[in-house]
């Protein structure tokens, strides 16, 4: 089903960006698929990136990691006539052999005055299928009309209240000051919120679009069976986009970047694990650009798990423990993955976590240890009833750790 190890992984998508005239610039899909559906960029300007700063990249990178074939207007070349180069820029989408479907065109302003002049000739071309506008809330009622199905993402404080229907969808982000927020390389960007934006852009152009979709189940199981089954860090790499990240959240271990990453998998992950390493899936949650795993990690601690237990030597002891995965796939290719665990059961079965451990505060209830006496809290972590619960709800009572109570000693 998958690539064999045996063979040199496919190599990257290589940046094809053609110049179509003053400020205006495409970009094929930098997925392994290789083809997609067009969409247009407005954006203020600047040079035509292809930049990956600490695995943020520019607009054209991003979206054509999602699949789509990229055209990036600036505002220079929509300010001498944004009729004329949109028809060129969509007809440079219709002529471009990598462009597939043609007739479902996205637009995306992540500049409103681009947006404006613009709004005409994007309304009156029957090839665009779903806008975007990015723009503060306090420019909310001068931005033109769209007369397709739109997505307003609005900066700054004020009215947070909801806006849903099939004409117009409003989000709001009060944390951050200008619709900047969702431009990299610069100091107003906001990485996590442009994130939580730019899925919800995924989610309304590809339901308006009717894609690009990929299997992303497919893509992650590729992934991990490199991991875990094959154990190759070339074909590992070969799933992901061109600058990813790995965050294990309780040792943040990993790695940020292609080189960084790799380094990680090579010395400190894939051939360290346990022979006997598995993987139990207990539920999965698939989304438009991620996915959410829930399943059981078990090992046999025979060996330093530096990514795991750091600093810790083996104790030969049996674990299970539950994970949470949340993996954002960009396209076809991975972009990130967020990994979690409780490393307190982790610790408590490798009888590496006393049971009581001293409570160094007063209780609220003013009551003070006798002399030469101190209190001691029964520590709120259970070993593997925490596996054995996320199998079977039945097997382990719920609430017990309510008995749990302050000791003296």
């Amino acid at each position: 089903m998958f690539n064999d190890i045996t063979k040199p992984p496919p190599p990257l998508p290589v940046e094809d960006l053609h110049e179509l005239g003053p400020g205006v610039s495409l970009l094929a899909p930098l997925s392994r698929r290789g083809h997609g559906p067009g969409i247009i960029l407005l954006v203020s300007d600047s040079d035509a990136s292809t930049k990956i700063i600490e695995g943020v990249p520019s607009h054209l990178v991003k979206w054509a990691e999602e699949g789509y074939t990229v055209v990036e207007i600036q505002q220079q070349a929509l300010a001498n006539g944004a009729a004329d180069v949109l028809k060129r820029s969509l007809d440079a989408l219709k002529d471009n052999p990598k462009c597939e479907p043609k007739d479902r065109i996205g637009v995306i302003a992540y500049d409103p005055e681009c947006w404006n002049l613009a709004a005409e000739a994007v309304n009156n071309s029957p090839a665009v299928a779903a806008t975007v506008v990015y723009a503060n809330i306090s420019q909310q009622n001068s931005i033109v009309t769209s007369n397709v199905p739109a997505v307003h993402h609005l900066a700054g404080k004020g009215s947070d209240r909801p806006l849903r229907s099939e004409a117009l969808t409003v989000y709001h982000y009060p944390s951050v000051e200008s619709y900047k927020f969702a431009i990299p390389f610069q100091g107003l960007f906001h990485y996590t919120i442009e994130a939580i934006s730019h899925t919800r852009s995924i989610t309304h152009l590809k339901k308006r679009m009717d894609g690009p979709y990929f299997d992303l189940e497919l893509i992650w199981d590729e992934h991990t069976y490199y991991e875990f089954a094959d154990r190759s860090v070339e074909h590992t790499m070969s799933t992901m986009v061109q600058e990813p990240y790995v965050n294990h959240v309780p040792t943040l271990t990993g790695g940020v970047g292609r080189a960084s990453l790799s380094n990680f998998y090579r010395n400190n992950f894939i051939f360290n694990n346990s022979a006997d390493t598995s993987l139990e899936l207990t539920s999965r949650s698939i989304a438009i650009d991620r996915i959410i795993d829930e399943f059981i990690f078990s090992f046999t601690h025979d060996r330093e798990l530096d990514w795991l237990l750091p600093g810790v030597p083996p104790t030969n002891l049996k674990v299970e423990v539950p994970f949470t995965a949340v993996v954002n796939v960009r396209g076809d290719r991975l972009y990130h993955e967020h990994i979690s665990w409780d490393q307190g059961t982790v610790l408590r079965q490798l009888g590496l976590l006393p049971e009581y451990l001293p409570f160094p505060y007063p209780l609220p209830d003013g009551k003070a240890p006798a002399p030469g006496k101190s209190f001691e809290y029964r520590v709120p972590v259970a070993g593997t009833d925490t596996a054995n619960k996320m199998k079977d709800r039945n097997s382990v009572q719920s609430n017990k750790m309510f008995d749990f109570k302050i000791r003296e000693v």
